[in-house]
């Protein structure tokens, strides 16, 4: 029996199935597995979790962008672990 996903993370998966040729339950369906791939790589390109200036410094930007950064990479959790 699969765990009850987050009403975020059950959107993902919906939509990542809605593009599969397997079904949701076919063992050869790995849309989670894909969609929190792609979350974890929006999650570095988009909100990075940090920048480097030209001299090699990281500068950690503020909120609300660790949060967001947070957000999708539960999901992508949450997913990866279903």
């Amino acid at each position: 029996m699969t765990q009850q996903l987050s009403p975020a993370a059950q959107a993902v998966l919906d939509a990542a199935n809605s593009c599969n040729f397997y079904g949701p339950d076919d063992c050869l369906n790995e849309s989670r597995w894909i969609a929190a791939a792609a979350l974890r790589a929006a999650a570095d390109q988009v909100v990075p979790e940090y920048e480097t200036t030209p001299g090699g410094s990281k500068i950690w930007p503020s909120e609300p962008v660790p949060s967001i950064r947070a957000g999708l990479l539960a999901i992508a959790d949450e997913l990866k672990a279903q």
